[in-house]
């Protein structure tokens, strides 16, 4: 009998994996383009995706309890003082909870590239954030052209050029 149970519980298990890493309700696929959504910033300032348009996009998904986010951010900071607003913009969405915890992050890390606050959780399930950190690059009709997991050196010199061949330009 415990074998039986046993062996029901694999399959089970193995039946019912692959769909809870399938990714996220409403998830935005690669190729397709992100449906427009609000962007609280911490500042009390709103906006929407959609006028973010008209340029290649940098979407890092973090939080401040994250130590792979925290870990990347320098990177990105980088990366957004060397090329943001030339070539593409970059911008983060924090999934905190704790919205004073998340600002208190951004000013600690003295990050200047605009961050946004995503509390119900709009931009997380759009983007696929199952795990984070999620760096999406978007080009600049809204398509989604890579979803790049887990934290990342984002001014390195292969990251560079990784950036500058997905979004066509020069580095």
């Amino acid at each position: 009998m415990k074998l039986n149970y046993l062996s029901l519980l694999i399959l089970w298990a193995s039946l019912t994996a692959p769909a809870a890493m399938a990714g996220t309700q409403g998830e935005v696929e690669v190729g397709s383009v992100l449906r427009d959504a609000p962007l609280s910033g911490f500042a009390g300032d709103y906006t929407k995706l959609s006028a973010l348009r008209g340029k290649p996009l940098i979407i890092n998904v973090w939080a401040s309890w994250c130590g792979p986010c925290r870990a990347e951010m320098g990177s990105l900071e980088r990366l957004s003082r060397r090329y943001g607003g030339k070539q593409f913009n970059i911008i983060g969405i924090s999934t905190d909870d704790d919205a004073t915890a998340a600002a208190n992050f951004i000013i600690q890390a003295q990050i200047t590239f605009d961050n946004y606050l995503d509390s119900k959780l709009t931009l997380e399930n759009m983007l696929g954030a199952n795990a984070i950190p999620l760096t999406v690059l978007v080009d600049a009709n809204g398509r989604v052209l890579q979803k790049v997991r887990g934290s990342k050196e984002w001014d390195s010199p292969e990251w560079v050029a990784a950036i500058g061949k997905a979004f066509r330009v020069k580095m």
